[in-house]
């Protein structure tokens, strides 16, 4: 076999990769010699959610076919080629595959999905996996049309033509991909082959949104999970960071600087924020309470003087607000201003000089006015709000009697202080339920 010098060239290492587009990569040894290519990834499906790479299968020659099995800890990087720690001398080759409880081409590759009443669907065509530093994790698997082409090498040429006869068909955009959690590897018949159960009904995703991304770091470990988030860019950590659990949030700010989880704290909802920060060691609550801006610093001071159980406690201080003379054109005016405002758009609270609470109207009751209509002659007529000391019972009653999904919360003096959003409610509600019952047991 000819020997292949080279050197390493750093490249933007991507946060995901296919299977496809690493299998049968160049392998080279310590001194870039060419030793073989990429013929399989041993997985271990039980130390995480998500399974972790733990071997290399090597493969060389052509009528007679040898393998070898390199430790995952020998690896320097996987670019555009794979680079080893270790010389080509010390593998031991075998004209036998290295024997492995569980490998991405052998056990998942081609592999039947069905539901969770064993209806078959699809097969998975490619395997979609996370890198996190120099680790690679099963993340997803690829059941979609895309998946056949790129594991042939048609992407482009397929591309091209999808494009040239519809350049806004979905196939351009669209991944049909499945969570790894949301499957199980299971035996087939009593033999060895595998099959995926979904545990879920649905089995197209679209691209991997930030929730979804959310939820494959909470399934790793910690470490692993500070890493991964620091390789996003800013705008992505605020996106995943606001769909995190709280617990979650909280353990990954005791992993983060002071000034990155100040950050952090500042791009996310009021009200989230404040439970966060409640959750926290009260030291450690402080020091990032100084490093806000005043603005933010003042909402959450404000937000954090309430009782947990409380309208005051529950409320967020993000909402939309005009004055009585504001019309129909200036709520889209606004609407316009705040895109990416954290809190909804689709309620306006209508208040006085003073900040006195006069009523609410919703997108779908201007939508269709004329635009120089006053927006205060549009509200609900039913007036309803709560007050800061109003406990969270009295909030859910007041939402389910007027079907509502958000109601304003005034001080005594009538000044509107807050909002309080369906969903809030329901999460205090299922806390303080739970709470009971356990008391009763």
């Amino acid at each position: 076999m000819p020997t292949r010098q080279g050197r390493h060239q750093p490249l933007n290492m991507k946060l995901f990769l296919y299977f496809s587009q690493v299998i049968g990569l160049d392998i080279m040894d310590a001194q870039g010699q060419w030793i073989g290519r990429l013929h399989d990834i041993a997985m271990n499906p039980y130390a995480d959610i998500y399974p972790k790479a733990s071997d290399l299968i090597i493969r060389r020659g052509s009528s007679s076919k040898e393998y070898a099995r390199v430790n995952w800890e020998d690896i320097v990087y996987i670019e555009n080629n794979i680079r080893l720690k270790i010389m080509g001398d010390r593998l031991k080759f075998s004209k036998e595959i290295p024997r492995s409880d569980f490998t991405l081409r052998r056990d998942i590759f081609d592999q039947q999905v069905v539901d969770i009443d064993d209806q078959r669907v699809v097969r998975v065509n490619d395997i979609h996996l996370l890198r996190v530093e120099n680790q690679l994790y099963a993340a997803h698997v690829d059941v979609g049309l895309r998946g056949i082409f790129r594991r042939l090498g048609w992407t482009g040429m397929v591309d091209l033509i999808v494009f040239l006869i519809n350049s806004k068909s979905p196939y351009l955009t669209n991944e049909e991909l499945i969570p790894w959690k949301a499957t199980q590897v299971l035996p087939k018949l009593g033999r060895m082959k595998s099959v995926l159960k979904l545990e879920v009904a649905k089995n197209k995703l679209g691209s991997i949104p930030p929730a979804a991304l959310a939820d494959i770091i909470q399934g790793l470990d910690i470490f692993v999970r500070v890493s991964m988030f620091k390789s996003m860019e800013s705008a992505l950590q605020n996106k995943v960071f606001t769909d995190m659990t709280l617990t979650c949030k909280a353990e990954l700010v005791e992993q983060l600087s002071e000034a990155e989880s100040a950050n952090l704290i500042t791009n996310i909802p009021a009200d989230e924020a404040t439970d966060l920060l409640m959750k926290l060691p009260r030291e450690k609550a402080h020091h990032l309470m100084g490093l806000l801006g005043s603005e933010t610093n003042k909402k959450l001071r404000k937000l954090l003087g309430y009782a947990k159980d409380s309208a005051g406690g529950l409320m967020t201080t993000e909402y939309l607000y005009l004055k009585a003379d504001a019309t129909v054109a200036d709520a889209f005016n606004k609407i316009r201003e705040n895109i990416n405002f954290p809190g909804t758009i689709f309620f306006f609270y209508i208040v006085d000089d003073d900040h006195k609470y006069l009523g609410t109207t919703s997108l779908r009751r201007f939508f269709n006015e004329n635009p120089q209509t006053l927006l205060i002659d549009i509200c609900y007529p039913e007036n309803i709000h709560v007050y800061t000391d109003d406990s969270v019972e009295q909030v859910a009653l007041l939402l389910e009697r007027y079907k509502s999904s958000s109601i304003p919360v005034l001080n005594h003096q009538d000044i509107l202080q807050g909002i309080i959003t369906i969903d809030d409610v329901m999460e205090e509600l299922i806390s303080l339920v739970w709470h009971k019952y356990k008391e009763k047991l």
